[in-house]
């Protein structure tokens, strides 16, 4: 049995990145070679020197959702948020809900504008049932989509720990990788935050492949660990891709010597959801893949990721890359040396 305890550490609050950097590549970087077992310091602007001229670089290009909303309990006038996480062909929703008092199958929420938008557009959720969880399916009334009326109605579904109610300008477009293509996500897949269309140009001018992935971040990414032993945490599905196209760059780097360097976690999850089921190769569906130690890695070599919460997934999967007690001893020296942490924060290079 794995203990969670084992993945916990000390973070002063002041490291917590509540603003991005004035510009994308400016991120300090932690460079962690597993061979020589060495932790060096540099700066996002560095990578393409780390990088080799077969090697392939894994983007996921999912695109963050405007999921975060508000309204008003018809029955009561309360104030009600929530945090949209899917939808079906019925026009149901699935909901996170916060609200004061108890909410029952049934009631009503008049959903309002997040931002300065017009209110003629009226749309309300009834609310149909509850599941073990506490995530409630709703039936949205509308002809619309929801990719338009989250455009409408949403703000950019912020980490509470920034402690902003709305989105900024500047979260608008700093929230968001500079490849975001395909909408679904409800969080960013923050390592690829300090990339720059001048910082990607560097890496492929040196001959370094660039492969897109697709998984749209959900509650599976981001839940807490509730359980004590690593072995009981059951994830949730989140949806991902790998094309054809991207798995024949792949491919050809591995059959060149090349390395498969991950941006983000999310593009791990999403690889070695693949090669379990053999070689690289299209396919697409759902996952629920948690990864922990131990694990064979079979589609991963070199891992670009942030800094993550204490007792969650993601420094979980980062344990199982490159050791648990390496990834300790290297938030220890990033604490000490005042790096910037979570989804604004800097990043670790693994080797």
């Amino acid at each position: 049995m794995t203990d969670l305890n084992d993945f916990d550490y000390q973070l002063p609050p002041e490291l917590i990145a509540t603003e991005p950097t004035q510009q994308r590549d400016q991120s300090r970087l932690l460079i962690l070679d597993r061979k020589s077992q060495s932790i060096t310091h540099g700066s996002i602007s560095d990578l393409p020197r780390y990088l080799n001229p077969d090697d392939c670089l894994v983007l996921n290009n999912t695109r963050v959702l405007s999921a975060r909303l508000f309204g008003t309990r018809q029955s009561t006038g309360g104030k009600w948020e929530g945090l949209y996480l899917g939808s079906n062909s019925l026009g149901e929703w699935k909901l996170m809900s916060k609200t004061r008092g108890k909410l029952n199958p049934g009631d009503i929420i008049e959903l309002r504008p997040a931002h300065q938008r017009s209110l003629e557009k009226q749309v309300t959720l009834k609310l149909l049932s509850k599941d073990t969880e506490g995530y409630w399916t709703a039936l949205v009334k509308s002809d619309e989509d929801h990719h338009s009326l989250l455009a409408h109605f949403g703000t950019m579904p912020l980490p509470p720990y920034m402690k902003r109610n709305l989105a900024t300008e500047e979260d608008w477009e700093r929230y968001q990788t500079v490849y975001a293509a395909q909408p679904g996500a409800v969080a960013a897949p923050t390592a690829g935050l300090h990339f720059t269309p001048e910082l990607l140009e560097r890496c492929t001018a040196q001959g370094t492949r660039i492969a897109n992935v697709t998984l749209h971040v959900g509650i599976g990414t981001f839940k807490p660990i509730s359980v004590e032993t690593l072995e009981a945490h059951k994830m949730h599905s989140e949806w991902c891709e790998l094309s054809a196209e991207s798995a024949e760059l792949l491919n050809q780097s591995r059959q060149q010597g090349g390395r498969i360097v991950c941006v983000g976690t999310t593009s791990v999850r999403t690889l070695e959801s693949v090669a379990q089921q053999g070689p690289l190769q299209a396919w697409q569906g759902e996952t629920d893949i948690f990864i922990y130690p131990p694990y064979q890695f079979q589609a991963v070599d070199c891992l670009l990721t942030n800094f993550h919460l204490p007792k969650s997934t993601l420094l979980v999967l980062v344990s199982a890359f490159a050791g648990a007690e390496f990834i300790c001893e290297a938030y220890k020296k990033a604490v000490e040396a005042e790096y910037r942490f979570y989804s604004y924060g800097d990043a670790m290079l693994i080797l």
